[in-house]
């Protein structure tokens, strides 16, 4: 599949997976699923891989938690609910799992 064709894949994902969320927070979706780093995957594991991220990075403390000297692992336990919470408001009806 072409690049064109991989990223129209990701949108009908996208689409599928968030058909609520906002245009912006769509678009910065986007834009991390077309990361050099993710290209290699399926648009399916791409689309939820760039979503989770992004939700991580702009809706939760995660970043600030690490600031304060929080681990990974620390900090994403404690934003799991918080990360679940968006997926739900976006009518994402897929979760995160405390293993991922």
């Amino acid at each position: 599949m072409q690049a064109r064709g991989k990223s129209k894949e990701i949108k009908r994902r996208l689409r599928e997976l968030i058909p609520d969320a906002t245009m912006e927070d769509f678009l910065a979706i986007e834009e991390i699923a077309d990361a050099g780093h993710l290209r290699h995957l399926p648009p399916s594991i791409r689309a939820w891989q760039a979503l989770t991220t992004h939700i991580r990075h702009a809706h939760t403390d995660y970043d600030e938690m690490l600031k304060d000297g929080y681990d990974q692992d620390a900090a994403r336990h404690f934003i799991f609910d918080d990360i679940n919470e968006k997926l739900l408001q976006w009518g994402c009806t897929k979760r995160i799992s405390q293993d991922e």
